[in-house]
């Protein structure tokens, strides 16, 4: 097992000075099991190796959206999504098997206009998948949004279903299966924008992320691979809590930070799979200058909010402005969740200092 101090080494690795001082207090060391070392009476045999893994990454990257809406009429839309069963890592040198849409997490992002149809065709291949599936669209009127409709074994012939975008709004997608609190820790959740008719304010950049818990039968940071711990999704006490499936993905240490200059502007839709904790949402170092609660995209934003909470089941959006360069991160403010467990993203904003809005060296 690694020691958790190893683990609290990472993060702030991670994290940079400025970030360890932003969390000051959360990397402690007063938690009794804190110890750096196994316990002498430990008789736990440990975790099987690692398994080989089927992509080299789980996480999606944050800018594979589909681009704005620019057309003023009623389209079509012929949409297919594909259940796939992967191992990957959730940080180097633990694996976990997800089970995905299309093959990484969130699932593939949705992007239509208010009025639109959507002709959905949903597949469960049997070469990859022993499971039950279907989707759940928060976007749709229907019985289950869908999933009654889309509800397959592996094996059965692909499904279809077709559907108007009825109501404007960024929504949430997921598997609502009997067991679905699984199949959503395990990464079948996506997100699904509905553009208002008169489309949304222009952006420089925009990023896509999605939240969930992941729970384990192992320990943070435990080399090996990590089945699924059922009891600990019951009492809510998961292993990992994550951004895209990834431990501490987008940093330095992960596939690398998300990018930006100042002076431009980024909207960042940010789906909380859940399937239990809520995220209170926060950019270290910024404000979410204009805020979508909810996914509510219709009335005026809310302005200048440093926190905003993000119940499981929602995808919100959030607007930011970058008058000074340096990392902004974005955390669920349920700290010990970024510490220890992995809710943690980077956005790497590079350009000119600006002394009249901040200044390290006055």
């Amino acid at each position: 097992m690694i020691p958790t101090d190893t683990n609290r080494r990472r993060f702030l690795q991670a994290m940079g000075a400025a970030g360890a001082v932003a969390v000051a207090g959360c990397t402690g060391t007063s938690d009794p099991a804190d110890t750096g070392t196994d316990s002498e009476d430990d008789t736990d045999e440990g975790l099987p190796p690692a398994e080989d893994v089927d992509v080299d990454r789980i996480a999606r990257d944050p800018t594979d959206i589909p681009d704005p809406v620019d057309w003023d009429e009623p389209r079509t839309h012929d949409i297919t999504l594909e259940t796939e069963r992967v191992t990957a890592e959730i940080e180097p040198g633990v694996t976990f098997e997800y089970m995905t849409f299309g093959g990484q997490v969130p699932g593939p992002m949705v992007r239509v206009r208010q009025g639109d149809t959507v002709n959905l065709t949903f597949d469960v291949p049997d070469d990859m998948n022993i499971d039950m599936h279907n989707v759940d669209f928060h976007a749709v009127y229907g019985p289950g949004g869908g999933a009654d409709a889309t509800t397959l074994a592996p094996g059965d012939d692909p499904t279809q279903i077709s559907f108007s975008a009825e109501y404007a709004g960024v929504f949430i997608y997921h598997c609502a299966v009997p067991n679905m609190d699984q199949h959503i820790s395990s990464g079948m959740f996506g997100s699904i924008l509905v553009e208002p008719e008169d489309g949304l304010p222009e952006v420089d950049h925009e990023f896509y992320l999605g939240q969930h818990e992941i729970y384990t039968d192992g320990e943070v940071g435990e080399e090996g691979h990590h089945g699924f711990d059922f009891d600990a999704m019951k009492k809510e006490e998961p292993t990992y809590v994550v951004f895209n499936g990834q431990a501490y993905g987008f940093t330095e240490d992960g596939v690398g930070p998300m990018e930006a200059n100042t002076g431009e502007t980024a909207r960042v839709y940010f789906a909380n799979g859940g399937p239990n904790l809520l995220s209170s949402w926060h950019p270290i170092g910024n404000v979410w200058s204009n805020y979508y609660r909810d996914g509510d995209l219709l009335s005026e934003p809310d302005n200048n909010i440093e926190t905003a909470p993000i119940a499981p089941g929602t995808t919100a959006a959030g607007e930011m402005e970058f008058p000074v360069p340096g990392p902004v991160k974005i955390v669920d403010h349920a700290l010990s969740r970024v510490v220890h467990k992995g809710a943690l993203g980077v956005i790497d904003v590079q350009g000119e200092e600006n002394p009249d809005v901040y200044d390290e060296d006055p």
